[in-house]
């Protein structure tokens, strides 16, 4: 004769259940549910025309769609009325790359504000990544291989760079020369150093170099906000930090260089994220 569940077991059984689904529900909502990370930040070297620039920042986007044809993640672009939309890298994915669905986002992504794109680790693997530069050009998107340029508003300017992605040249870092080679580019793109310089370079991991080269803010990615998001403690692991990173998520400051770190808004090698909400970052300047 079978032996029913005693009342007590029952509960802690259906109890149990009950918070698994709540996990799974949680989890499913947490990697479609996009948000918006207000930053702001200022110094006395930003020009006064540029108080209140605003910038919209979309990173790790690994060719994820949220919405027919991205439009949740456009209208939301849209609704942050940003005065540049930045990519710091990986908007498509090495493992399963769509290029149309990167150049689609980009088209309109361009409609909305004048649009900088930098690559990413995954853009270094990617053979088809001429083909992706020059559609995204042909829609209207700059492109900063290692390069700088001026970003004129309202009669001032900033120096805006942008930094290819490391992979392009070095596979590995087995030496640690991966700072080494994005020291020396850097001082040789940052030119007059009385200009504000807003650096776009997908590795957070090399704030250090970014702190000796002198750029006032860097704009980044490539950590996925730590994969998954641990209370009171932050992310979990990250690539090229490895456990508990140091640079996984918001806003780090040493002396006078600000970096930003989006959490990015899709997924790659590990396919699910934990309480890490897909993120765009709004950022405002303010001027002091």
């Amino acid at each position: 004769m079978k032996k029913r569940l005693s009342k007590k077991a029952l509960i802690s059984v259906c109890t149990l259940i009950a918070v698994l689904l709540v996990l799974i529900i949680w989890t499913i909502w947490g990697n479609t549910a996009l948000m918006v990370s207000t930053v702001t930040v200022s110094s006395n070297r930003i020009p006064a025309a540029f108080n209140g620039f605003r910038i919209a920042q979309v990173s790790d986007l690994h060719n994820a769609v949220f919405g027919e044809n991205n439009a949740e993640l456009l209208q939301i672009l849209s609704e942050c009325k940003p005065n540049i939309i930045v990519v710091t890298g990986d908007l498509v994915d090495a493992e399963h790359t769509d290029i149309d669905v990167a150049l689609d986002f980009a088209k309109e992504a361009a409609q909305i504000a004048g649009t900088y794109y930098v690559t990413g680790n995954h853009e270094g693997s990617l053979s088809q990544y001429d083909e992706l530069k020059t559609g995204l050009e042909s829609m209207g998107v700059v492109v900063l291989e290692d390069a700088s340029m001026q970003l004129e508003y309202n009669g001032e300017k900033v120096t805006l760079i942008g930094l290819s992605d490391p992979s392009f040249t070095l596979k590995g870092n087995m030496l640690g020369e991966v700072p080494a080679m994005v020291d020396t580019k850097l001082r040789g793109l940052i030119g007059d150093k009385d200009d504000y310089t807003i650096l776009l370079s997908h590795r957070p991991e090399l704030f250090e170099t970014y702190v000796n080269c002198g750029v006032d803010l860097v704009l980044s990615g490539h950590a996925h906000g730590g994969q998954f998001r641990l209370p009171f403690i932050g992310g979990l692991v990250a690539p090229n930090q490895g456990l508990f990173p140091k640079y996984d998520a918001g806003l780090y400051t040493k002396g006078d260089t600000n970096m930003i770190v989006c959490r990015g808004l899709g997924n790659s090698i590990i396919p699910i994220r934990f309480n890490n909400r897909p993120e765009i970052v709004l950022l405002e300047l303010i001027a002091e």
